[in-house]
């Protein structure tokens, strides 16, 4: 008998379960507090690493758990069912950094890289610049050969985890007349001269989620940091980005399980006309419908991630995942707080702040209209 498409593995379902666990004891208690103060406290970050997180894929000869793709994805969504500031921190570091090391990195990246990144060092991802969003190859940052590497010079804008990150994918152009063809990674280290972490953004929402602005000033790089092939940045940052957005979809089914499991919760427990809200067959028929969106969304993330580590395409089913579990997390995460009615308008409840997390969803590694633009071009080819 074939199990259900959303049917874990023993060892999926106990390493979700055991994340979940994890973030509901150790992280939902400093929830509004992260969100307050927009920081994610060290020794958190450490617990996250400790809980072994933060290498999912990372070979087990290099301190990782060598585990696959769909880990990572059951990771950020049981994180994300808590605190989706923690679940993209987490997203990032394995389907954008460690995904790109593995995939692309020399072995000599790798063997100095990837260790760290399994232990203790944060990673993030540098493609996006003031000129240069959806068009994410419209690239200021220039890249000149120097010495034995390479002088970089440019600013990049709205850079997850770039506040606690040690390590960063940067992206910059060798030649501007070649278009995309000049663009090439870089892996830059946070102390290398020219390199700053600049102004960290006040955001809407995800707030303990830093995003900040990176400065290059003649930022000197070593021929051997190159990622993949010089010239060759844009297969890594396309490549790369197409499996970060299972990651997203991942965030926002856990942010949406979130939000409907305090709808449930509270609709039990609160009471008018002497009975609880959840016996109103109106408030029953938006929960039955939320769970449904919620399921079908879960069915095309995992889909997604299935289809990648069986190495089969799986382009139009990441922008579907993403681009539907997005609209979903912000249908779920409003509909709490309609539930809610005025408690959920307040920050002394938590469904208020998943409704402020879940628009980002919509936005970040690829807009909506990007993803009907990668599906539309599937469907039609």
């Amino acid at each position: 008998m074939r199990p259900g498409l959303t049917t874990l593995s023993e060892d999926e379902g106990l390493f979700r379960d055991s994340v979940f666990e994890f973030a509901d004891r150790e992280i939902r208690p400093h929830v509004r507090e992260m969100d307050e103060q927009a920081h994610i406290p060290r020794q958190l970050i450490d617990r996250l690493f400790a809980l072994g997180v933060m290498g999912i894929e990372v070979p087990e000869a290099q301190g990782g758990a060598g585990a696959e793709f769909f880990h990572a994805v059951l990771a950020v969504e049981a994180l994300s069912r808590v605190d989706p500031s923690i679940g993209v921190l987490v997203d990032v570091q394995n389907t954008l950094v460690v995904n790109a090391l593995l995939r692309w990195g020399s072995e000599d990246l790798q063997a100095r890289y990837l260790p760290t990144l399994a232990a203790a060092s944060i990673g993030a991802y540098a493609l996006s610049e003031a000129g240069s969003g959806s068009d994410a190859f419209a690239l200021a940052t220039r890249a000149a050969e120097g010495g034995d590497g390479y002088v970089l010079t440019g600013r990049k804008l709205w850079i997850t985890n770039a506040a606690e990150a040690d390590l960063f994918i940067i992206f910059a152009t060798i030649d501007p007349e070649a278009g995309h063809r000049g663009i090439t990674a870089f892996v830059v280290e946070r102390d290398f001269a020219g390199f700053t972490v600049g102004r960290k953004e006040d955001k809407l929402g995800i707030r303990a989620s830093s995003t900040c602005e990176l400065l290059l000033e003649e930022c000197r790089v070593p021929r051997a940091n190159v990622l993949g092939e010089v010239g060759k940045g844009y297969k890594v940052a396309i490549e790369t980005l197409n499996e970060g957005r299972i990651g997203i979809g991942a965030q926002m089914i856990g942010l949406a399980q979130g939000a409907l499991d305090h709808a449930l919760r509270y609709t039990r427990e609160r009471k008018q006309f002497g009975r609880s809200i959840a016996e109103f067959q109106a408030v029953q028929f938006q929960l039955a419908r939320a769970a449904t969106e919620l399921e079908a969304a879960r069915l095309t993330v995992y889909n997604a991630a299935r289809l990648r580590d069986s190495r089969q395409p799986f382009l139009k089913e990441a922008a579907m995942c993403k681009l539907f579990s997005s609209e979903v997390a912000e249908r779920v995460a409003s509909l709490a707080v309609n539930l809610y009615g005025g408690y959920g308008f307040v920050k002394d409840y938590p469904v208020e702040k998943l409704y402020r997390d879940a628009k980002i969803g919509q936005i970040y590694e690829g807009t909506s209209n990007l993803q009907l633009q990668t599906i539309a071009k599937q469907i039609l080819a």
